[in-house]
C-alpha cells in the first residue's frame, strides 16, 4: 500500500504510521520512500477492512493522509513470477549457447564451439547466483523484496556478462588462428585475456560509475533495481576473466589429455 501525506516530516512521524499497522496486527516487510511525501508499505496480505481502518486511524493523526495506491500480490502471482523468472533465465541461457555455437562455428579444430558456449553460460549463471545470494542476505537484514524489476535486472546482467565473455572468447578464436598450434591453448587464452583486459575494465568501470550515481541520486523506486545491476555487472566483469576463461582452459586440457591417453 502506498500512502501520501505532506505532514510526515521525520522518522518519528514514520514510526507513528508503522505503529498504526502494528496495532492492527499487520506485519510490515518493507517501508520505502517513493516520492517527496509518498511512502510504500509492504506487508503480508490484508483485506479491505484492515486497509480502510489503517487509513482512517492515520487520518486522525494526519488529516491530509490518503491512500495513493493499494495492490495485493497473492501466493499464486508470486509463484507465477518465480516460474517465469526461472523460465526466462533458462531460455536466455539456451539461446546464448546456440548463438555462441553458431558464432564460433569456424573455431580451429580440434576445439569445439560447444565448449565456448557452455562455459560462457556457466559464468553467467554464476553471476545470477551472486546477485540472488546477496539479495537473499539483504532480504534477511533489511527486508529487501524482489519483484518484476529484479527479474529485469537479472536478464540485463546475463546480457552484460555474456558480452564480456564473448569479447574474450573472440580474441581467443583470432589468436588460435594466428598461432596455428605453435603455443599451448592455455598460453593463447592468457594472451587473449591480457589483450582484452583494459577494454573490459574500462567498459565496466564506466557503467559502474553511472550505476553508483543512480544509487545515490536515482530515487527510492529504482534503487534496488540499480543495486542488482551494480552487483551483477561487477560480478560479470570478473567472472569473464576468472571463471569463463579458466573453465574453458580446464575443459580443453582435460579433453586433450583424455584423447592422448586413448
Amino acid at each position: 500500500m502506498e500512502i501520501q501525506s505532506a505532514k510526515i516530516k521525520n522518522q518519528n512521524d514514520l514510526e507513528e504510521i508503522k505503529k498504526i499497522f502494528r496495532d492492527n496486527n499487520v506485519e510490515l516487510g518493507l517501508v520505502q520512500k517513493t516520492g517527496a511525501d509518498t511512502y510504500l508499505f509492504r506487508s503480508k496480505i490484508i483485506d479491505s477492512e484492515q486497509k480502510n481502518k489503517i487509513i482512517q486511524v492515520g487520518k486522525g493523526k494526519y488529516d491530509d493522509l490518503q491512500e495513493a495506491r493499494f495492490e495485493t500480490v497473492g501466493p499464486v502471482i508470486g509463484a507465477e513470477l518465480t516460474q517465469k523468472a526461472i523460465l526466462a533465465v533458462v531460455f536466455a541461457s539456451a539461446a546464448i549457447v546456440l548463438y555462441i555455437v553458431y558464432a564460433f562455428r569456424e573455431v580451429p579444430k580440434p576445439y569445439s564451439p560447444w565448449k565456448f558456449g557452455v562455459t560462457a553460460v556457466v559464468a553467467l549463471i554464476h553471476d545470477v547466483l551472486v546477485v540472488m545470494g546477496i539479495f537473499s542476505i539483504l532480504g534477511q537484514l533489511y527486508g529487501v523484496e524482489v519483484d518484476s524489476l529484479f527479474v529485469t535486472a537479472l536478464l540485463t546482467v546475463i546480457g552484460f556478462s555474456v558480452h564480456d565473455t564473448i569479447v574474450v572468447f573472440d580474441r581467443v578464436r583470432e589468436n588460435l588462428r594466428k598461432t596455428a598450434g605453435q603455443i599451448s591453448f592455455s598460453e593463447v587464452v592468457n594472451e587473449s585475456l591480457i589483450q582484452t583486459l583494459a577494454r573490459s575494465l574500462n567498459t565496466s568501470i564506466t557503467v559502474l560509475l553511472v550505476l553508483f550515481a543512480l544509487i545515490l541520486f536515482g530515487g527510492e523506486s529504482i534503487r534496488w533495481f540499480v543495486v542488482a545491476l551494480f552487483i551483477g555487472i561487477f560480478s560479470g566483469t570478473y567472472s569473464s576473466i576468472f571463471n569463463a576463461a579458466p573453465l574453458l582452459v580446464i575443459w580443453e586440457e582435460k579433453s586433450k589429455n583424455k584423447l592422448l591417453s586413448n
